[in-house]
């Protein structure tokens, strides 16, 4: 014969079971029956993360909620865009996701410009460009799109002559005026700032900057700044193509478009970042 309470503690135990498996199923539907969709999007720490976030805060009001992977290249945001790990990534400006999807036959494409970062000569040395002397040694990053960028950048201020045909791939061998006799050197965008007392100058892209001056305490003149207006480099939104008109997306887009986000980077860089909406 069973004992009375044991035959009462197993319906007892079978309703904790239940309800617990309710409990989690209820759970794990909750962000589907709140209407949130979920959008993980990669990118460089500064000034992109930062900026994303400014720009998650408008998003989630719209219904989007965005997870932020952070990076520190240049490569593994778009191989892991591609792989399918993000649904998204902000990092990069249209000629570099171009060229680097086309060399790696990557279906990937921008879904909207959100702010450039003017590249620009910086030296912990010298205090104005007519001070940088004769055979002075001058990183420039070397990816093929910002190196072309930077030595249009030496160009425009009379440093450098590059030959007429030279266009966006230019490199250091389309160099045929060097009146100061500069000693150029190419090294990884992200090891510039390290390397920058060490120079005279170096042409580096903003967010390295803008990182080096918030965790190496870096302290640097800029000798000279790329010009924003009908500037080609705008840092974009980039997705798989065929998602850029997935509806949180666009909702992402506009977030990153809005006017809460002009007001950040303007009140937040001081010119190295501006809008390029």
């Amino acid at each position: 014969m069973k004992s009375p309470s044991r035959s009462l503690l197993t319906p007892l135990l079978l309703s904790v079971t239940l309800l617990l498996t309710a409990c989690q199923k209820q759970e794990a539907s909750s962000g589907e029956s709140s209407g949130i969709r979920t959008l993980k999007v990669g990118v460089n720490p500064v000034p992109h993360g930062d900026i994303l976030r400014a720009a998650a805060a408008v998003a989630l009001r719209e219904g989007v909620r965005v997870d932020v992977v952070e990076f520190t290249d240049y490569v593994q945001p778009n191989i892991a865009l591609s792989d399918k790990q993000l649904d998204a990534n902000y990092f990069q400006h249209v000629p570099y996701l171009e060229r680097f999807a086309g060399d790696r036959k990557l279906a990937l494409t921008s879904a909207g410009p959100v702010h450039l970062e003017p590249l620009a000569l910086y030296s912990t040395k010298f205090r104005q460009l007519a001070e940088l002397p004769e055979g002075a040694q001058v990183t420039l990053p070397a990816d093929p799109s910002n190196l072309a960028r930077a030595l249009r950048l030496l160009e425009a201020q009379g440093l450098l002559r590059l030959r007429e045909d030279a266009g966006a791939t230019a490199t250091v061998r389309d160099v045929v005026g060097n009146p100061r006799k500069l000693d150029l050197r190419e090294i990884d965008a992200e090891q510039q700032p390290r390397t920058l007392e060490d120079v005279a100058a170096a042409v580096i892209n903003g967010n390295y900057f803008l990182e080096a001056q918030k965790h190496l305490k870096l302290d640097a003149k800029v000798l000279a700044r790329e010009a924003a207006r009908e500037n080609p480099y705008a840092n974009v939104l980039a997705v798989r193509q065929g998602d850029e008109q997935r509806p949180e997306v666009r909702t992402l887009v506009k977030a990153l478009q809005s006017d809460d986000v002009r007001r950040y980077i303007e009140s937040t860089y001081g010119g190295a970042v501006v809008p390029a909406f």
